[in-house]
């Protein structure tokens, strides 16, 4: 396991890419990842001033080497399309016919026990197998097939069905983390790329309001994670520093899309942000896997996840939908190999745009061209930003 603890685990000198003054060159990453694509104020190209919040733009997303959409002005249109039901708020605390609370009976057979904290137990319903047999040899290289094996779990985050991870006690959350690092490492002992994923919401395709996640173990490296794979050893070929942990620098510095912060974590509006309150945690050490993280920064992660997910229900004063997971330096045989050029990180992607009923669509032009966005990064940051961090549901009781 050396290559396990190698400079992937430990911290990297802030002198890297920095100033004399210690600070990080905010030009050199801005010009290198295509970040303020012209200063506000300035005279542009086709008359009048730019102003990030009035007129369209493209902003570089370097993690994913391509380019978004920035139309902010296309917020103030009047919506008369779909209209989406928020969750219910009346879920009930347990149910027998829930197959993921007690004592419930699952699909397979199978009765869950009387557990008390989280609960692991072996998707009713994989994507993918241990044993599955592999594809014949393709006769055409257009129709080309690969071999797929894998585990996928589920994970329950607590026994109520009727609470959500920001109405969870620090203990709890942090009883979340444990295990998903657990989980990781364990699977991460024979599969390349290990996806711990939540799906928040019926709006998201999930099934069951029960707080749970899937973790799913696969024997290749999923698109995403070939993706950011790349981009971020690019990164650190050319510049010699992790992008992530550069990127985290910057922001703290710059402010303007952060939303939460505490000694070891960020959560930002990221720059290139697709989906409107989109959002990235970041540490702010330069860590490659959730198992990695020391005692207090797992301590300090409960924290920060629970200010943000407080901060999400209480913009729209609902249990906000979301899809998340984590992404980390790749497993199995790459515990050998140098991933000094990954860093940890979360992806928070929720639908909802105006209110709790109005969501964004991805769908013709984010198809069939590229993703494009309704209002600015700096505004998403600056609303979450100025949101109380006592839950609505308790500012409610204690009213009451």
């Amino acid at each position: 396991m050396a290559g396990h603890q190698r400079p992937c685990a430990g911290a990297v000198g802030r002198s890297e890419g920095a100033g004399a003054d210690g600070r990080c060159c905010r030009r050199g990453f801005r010009e290198r990842c295509g970040m303020e694509p012209s200063p506000s104020g300035e005279e542009q190209k086709g008359g009048g001033r730019f102003c990030a919040s009035e007129h369209q733009h493209a902003r570089y997303n370097p993690l994913r080497d391509d380019w978004v959409l920035v139309s902010a002005h296309r917020v103030k249109r009047p919506w008369q399309g779909q209209l989406e039901k928020p969750s219910p708020e009346d879920v009930p605390r347990w149910d027998p016919n829930n197959p993921l609370c007690p004592g419930a009976t699952r699909a397979s057979g199978e009765v869950n026990p009387q557990y008390e904290g989280t609960f692991v137990f072996p998707n009713d319903f994989p994507a993918l197998q241990p044993d599955a047999p592999e594809p014949g040899d393709s006769d055409h290289p257009l129709f080309r097939a690969a071999a797929a094996r894998g585990e996928c779990k589920v994970m329950c985050f607590h026994p109520w069905s009727d609470l959500t991870l920001p109405l969870m006690s620090l203990a709890e959350i942090r009883a979340v983390i444990d295990a998903w690092a657990e989980l990781a490492a364990e699977l991460g002992a024979s599969y390349p790329w290990v996806q711990i994923f939540e799906n928040k919401g019926a709006m998201m395709g999930c099934s069951n309001p029960h707080p749970h996640c899937q973790v799913w173990a696969s024997s290749f490296l999923p698109n995403e994670a070939r993706l950011e794979d790349r981009t971020q050893q690019q990164h650190l070929s050319q510049h010699g520093v992790p992008m992530l942990l550069e990127y985290a620098e910057q922001e703290a510095l710059r402010k303007e899309r952060l939303v939460v912060e505490n000694r070891d974590w960020l959560v930002v509006v990221p720059y290139w942000a697709t989906w409107p309150y989109q959002t990235l945690l970041l540490p702010r050490r330069h860590v490659c896997r959730l198992q990695d993280l020391h005692e207090g920064e797992r301590d300090s992660l409960a924290s920060i996840m629970k200010r943000l997910l407080i901060k999400y229900d209480n913009l729209f004063e609902v249990s906000f939908p979301y899809s998340m997971g984590w992404h980390g330096a790749p497993t199995a045989s790459y515990l050998e190999e140098d991933c000094r050029h990954w860093q940890l990180h979360a992806h928070y992607y929720p639908p909802l745009l105006r209110s709790a009923t109005v969501r964004k669509f991805m769908v013709g032009y984010e198809m069939l061209a590229q993703a494009q966005r309704d209002l600015t990064p700096e505004q998403a940051a600056e609303r979450l930003r100025s949101l109380p961090e006592v839950h609505y549901k308790q500012r409610a009781e204690e009213m009451s």
